[in-house]
């Protein structure tokens, strides 16, 4: 989605979501921003949307009585103490879903049917004991880190089993171990993005790992989702960055991972990243580090149109490659150049769109590539790119617009609280393809949007380099449907994954499988492959208490 810029703040509802998290009902608590009159104008003309549908006050909200036995909660508080074994209201309501359009939706309109019946918060040495505690009570766990999910898959439903717990990690939050001659850190699974920065920064060193979500996510939920952040081009993959992890199992604890590479079997240790807590409860993971860099140089760009953007791109992955390729790549479609407009009325903005216009850019590709490293690096690697880009017809548009991404790259999912209370149905999907594959896959997931949701904006941008192609991310915007909002959406949602798989591209990029996207896992892995993930899941958790319903389909 674009970051929104210039905006203000608006109050935060009383009595919403845990101390240092999201918002009960949405993400940053009191920082949802205020839409100009221009930009409520602009929305109606394109999308009919004019009424306002704010979200229920929390003390409405529809919470399901606790399932807790009144035994298991006693054995709960014999392992935790009673301080980290929580039924309350709060508790409950802040570990009720995560931040889908399907989750929010359901929570604004006041039910919290998703809330598991309790709220444990273990240290890592406990863990163990809590999931023999669980298997014996029949209780299904779901590892909880930020709540930060948007494809269903921290849901508390309890799934055929006697209750439902959220194991939240917030104590396993620390810096374990740094080999600073490895280059390696130990962290602990419950650390937060900042955390995780703040850590490292104090020893001169950096993950680079920055997702949309990094202000509340954390680093197991990163490692069980394959996360992806915005400098993955130049830092890598989440999955690329993981040396060893430990998983506490139903069954036992997995310790994985030695050494820089092995070649001591199949990669179990790629089995458990991406896993999504259905196999065990990730406690801790070394990842690579980097030092900190002395220089970060980021700027804007606008290129023609979209095909000589991605043939741009293209040339960055494959002609400079690793190494050399900036370190952030990013070209918006122009739709979403259009909207970054829109939403930015800023005297820069203004500027820059005059410039453009005047080059007969209306408006061309909004891109923005940054580079970190030592300076002497920095500069060898702009010349670079800057020669491939003037020679795809790119236009500078300078560091103010770098800037200005870098101050709002995490403040999207803000604006999407705000277009939710405006009668918007918001959501983000996401895919991979190869080069060739971009632009037909493009052309076709706008083309499957508009035939279910009808008069809709669908803004995308290309980003994630790497040798042989790239991701696609979409933002679509529509008028929600006031009698059956879940319904506009599902259907949306699974037509457009369809043509996502027909078209050669991944089911998921980095937002992971969940419950959303678990029915269609088999077209892109096959039947032998989810018998092996089923087997897995058996040897490891063979009473199904792990996260049941999530990334493997039923059997049936």
């Amino acid at each position: 989605m674009p970051e929104p810029a210039g905006i203000e703040p608006t109050a935060p509802e009383p009595g919403g979501g845990e101390p240092g998290g999201p918002a009960w009902n949405g993400w940053e608590p009191g920082a949802a921003p205020a839409l100009s009159a221009r930009t409520r104008r602009a929305l109606a003309r394109l999308l009919g949307a004019t009424e306002d549908t704010p979200s229920v006050p929390v003390g409405e909200v529809r919470l399901p009585p606790s399932a807790l036995l009144a035994g298991t909660r006693r054995r709960f508080v014999e392992l935790l103490g009673a301080e980290h074994v929580r039924t309350d209201r709060a508790a409950r309501l802040a570990h009720a879903g995560g931040r889908s359009y399907l989750d929010l939706i359901r929570l604004r309109d006041g039910d919290a049917s998703g809330a598991p019946d309790a709220v444990l918060t273990p240290t890592a040495d406990e863990i163990p004991a809590v999931l023999a505690a669980c298997v014996d009570t029949d209780t299904a766990v779901v590892p909880y880190g930020g709540g930060t999910s948007v494809v269903g898959g921290v849901s508390g439903a309890h799934r055929g089993h006697a209750a439902v717990v959220a194991l939240d990690l917030s104590r396993l939050n620390r810096l374990l171990a740094l080999d600073e001659t490895a280059q390696t850190a130990t962290l602990g699974a419950g650390m937060r993005g900042p955390d995780v920065e703040r850590a490292l920064a104090h020893r001169g060193y950096t993950l680079g790992h920055f997702p949309q979500s990094y202000r509340y996510s954390t680093l197991g939920g990163w490692v069980a989702t394959r996360s992806a952040g915005q400098a993955s081009t130049g830092y890598g993959r989440i999955d690329e960055l993981v040396h060893a992890l430990r998983c506490v199992t139903p069954t036992g604890e997995l310790r994985l991972g030695r050494g820089p590479a092995s070649a001591a079997g199949p990669d179990l240790l790629a089995l458990a990243v991406g896993s999504e807590g259905t196999l065990g409860v990730i406690t801790e993971a070394t990842l690579a580090v980097r030092r900190v860099p002395p220089q970060r140089r980021y700027e804007g760009w606008s290129l023609p149109d979209l095909p000589a953007g991605l043939a741009a791109l293209r040339e960055l992955a494959q002609r400079l490659g690793p190494g050399l390729a900036p370190d952030v790549c990013r070209l918006s479609d122009p739709d979403e150049t259009r909207s970054t407009f829109l939403l930015s009325g800023s005297l820069p903005t203004r500027l820059a769109r005059g410039y453009l216009a005047a080059r007969g850019r209306n408006p061309g590709c909004l891109a923005i590539f940054g580079w970190e490293g030592e300076p002497d690096q920095v500069a060898f690697r702009h010349r670079a790119a800057t020669r491939t880009l003037r020679a795809h017809g790119g236009l500078p548009l300078g560091a103010a617009a770098g800037r200005s991404w870098l101050h709002g790259r995490f403040a999207a999912p803000n604006l999407r609280d705000t277009l939710l209370d405006h009668g918007l149905l918001v959501e983000t999907l996401e895919t991979a393809a190869d080069f060739g594959a971009l632009p037909r896959l493009h052309a076709q997931v706008r083309r499957s949007l508009r035939d279910s949701l009808g008069r809709v904006m669908v803004l995308s941008h290309v980003s994630h380099l790497y040798r042989t192609g790239a991701s696609l991310y979409v933002t679509v915007l529509a008028a929600r449907d006031r009698t059956d909002p879940i319904g506009q959406w599902t259907a949306a949602k699974r037509a457009v994954t369809e043509t996502i798989l027909a078209a050669g591209g991944t089911l998921t990029h980095h937002h992971a499988v969940g419950t959303d996207h678990r029915d269609f896992l088999g077209t892109e892995i096959g039947t032998a492959g989810l018998s092996v993930l089923r087997a897995a899941k058996a040897a490891l958790d063979p009473t199904g208490i792990m996260n049941p319903g999530t990334l493997i389909p039923p059997a049936s």
